[in-house]
């Protein structure tokens, strides 16, 4: 009998260890050499040469366009809102100059409209370069992606099918996120992995870094953790210094291994040269994890000070309802903010954000019709199913809360540990 328990507690032990090593995915050793970047150049003798053209009184068309897509480059690498806004600036007298090939123009400054969450300007701009009626397909795709981002999935399928071309790389990534909507997984994944292919084979490193920093999202919602990484590691190879590749490393580090001081270092990394808000946000949210409130606190004070900045205008109004409503207990102001957001963007998500405001304002009963309404069977992003979960519960809609607690446990690495013991609590 006592060999009997020694040898099955033996093979205990023995699968715990298998069970751990299965867990590690990550090794520092992979994306040390990353780590250390320096910073992204702001400036280069191409992009000097090209903005020595322009003068106040300027017409030089071609330099405002190239100028332009250095200094979308230059946000994009840095995460300074200044160059999203002298993007725009140039873009806008583009436009404002252009008799030839006004369409390009439109549709550039359109999607500088959307990265700034502008999208009722992005469109009325997307319909300019439609009318134009040159590049009638690149228009037609920019159109099915401000209709996405505006909630308008009806006409946003319209222009889908209107570009229809499987061997298009742009309507394979729009085809991609259609099915991400529809909560068809397997097909987005599909579909992104033949983008990638095409991306490969044409050799654009820019194409194949998005597309592998995408796969590696679709794959960690899949639950491919170790696919997730290993994509994130490629386009690291393409782009040492991608931001975006390293937060998402930090991602499976924390929410996956559970090793915060580790998440942290590589954020830490990342801050050092990029400051998007949102990457100090996160730092946030780790340090909560880790029990430090100091170290909390500083980075939630620092993404307020990024955000303070009027440049951002509606673009972080998400991440703002979500702070004012669990951390500052501001009830009104995430009101307000939630409200200008549905109007903004009326989607699901948007609507899942103003029902929770709501809530919190002990409104229980409203946040319920507006679920009803909007919510309910028209998303799967889990941070509103939970958020649903919770107007459920204080409903006593108990059959529900269950259902979507089973949903919600299933999907706990994209929602990370701290949200994890929220579920639970349900």
């Amino acid at each position: 009998m006592k060999n009997l328990l020694l040898s099955a507690m033996v093979l205990f032990l023995l699968a715990s260890c298998t069970s751990e090593q299965k867990e590690t995915i990550t090794n520092p050793a992979d994306y040390e050499s990353f780590l250390g970047s320096a910073p992204a150049p702001t400036t280069s003798k191409y992009f000097e040469l090209w903005n020595s053209k322009i003068k106040p009184d300027s017409l030089q068309l071609m330099s405002f366009g190239i100028v332009a897509q250095q200094y979308d480059k230059y946000f994009k690498e840095t995460g300074d809102i200044t160059y999203l806004k002298k993007a725009e600036q140039a873009l806008e007298k583009a436009v404002e100059i252009a008799h030839v090939g006004r369409s390009g123009y439109y549709r550039a400054l359109a999607r500088n409209y959307i990265s700034q969450h502008r999208f009722k300007e992005a469109l009325q701009l997307a319909g300019k370069a439609r009318a134009e009626g040159s590049g009638v397909r690149e228009s037609q795709s920019l159109l099915f992606d401000i209709h996405m981002e505006l909630g308008n999935y009806e006409r946003a399928e319209v222009y889908l099918d209107s570009i229809k071309n499987m061997s298009d790389y742009g309507y394979l990534i729009r085809l991609a996120k259609w099915n991400d909507y529809k909560g068809d997984l397997d097909t987005t994944i599909r579909l992104m992995e033949q983008a990638a292919a095409k991306a490969e084979d044409a050799k654009n490193v820019s194409l194949m870094e998005w597309s592998y920093t995408n796969l590696a999202d679709y794959y960690g919602h899949a639950g491919r953790i170790s696919d997730s990484y290993t994509y994130y590691l490629k386009s690291l190879n393409l782009n040492p210094g991608s931001s975006y590749a390293k937060k998402g490393i930090a991602w499976i580090v924390f929410s996956y291994e559970k090793d915060a001081e580790e998440a942290m270092r590589i954020l830490d990394s990342v801050t050092r040269t990029h400051q998007s808000p949102d990457y100090f946000l996160l730092k946030s949210e780790i340090a909560n994890y880790m029990d430090d409130r100091q170290k909390q606190l500083k980075n939630l004070e620092k993404y307020m000070s990024l955000v303070r900045n009027d440049a951002y205008g509606e673009m972080y109004n998400a991440y703002n309802i979500k702070l004012y409503l669990d951390e500052t207990d501001e009830i009104a102001e995430a009101l307000d903010i939630a409200r200008r957001e549905v109007n903004n963007r009326p989607t699901p998500e948007t609507y899942g954000l103003l029902a929770y405001a709501h809530l919190k304002a002990g409104e229980e009963k409203i946040a319920r019709r507006i679920v009803e309404d909007h919510v309910k069977g028209k998303t799967f992003e889990p941070g509103i199913l939970l958020q649903t979960a919770a107007i459920y519960k204080a409903n006593g809609q108990e059959e529900e809360v269950r259902t979507l607690k089973e949903e919600l446990l299933e999907a706990t690495y994209e929602l990370g540990p701290v949200t994890e013991q929220e579920i639970r609590r349900l």
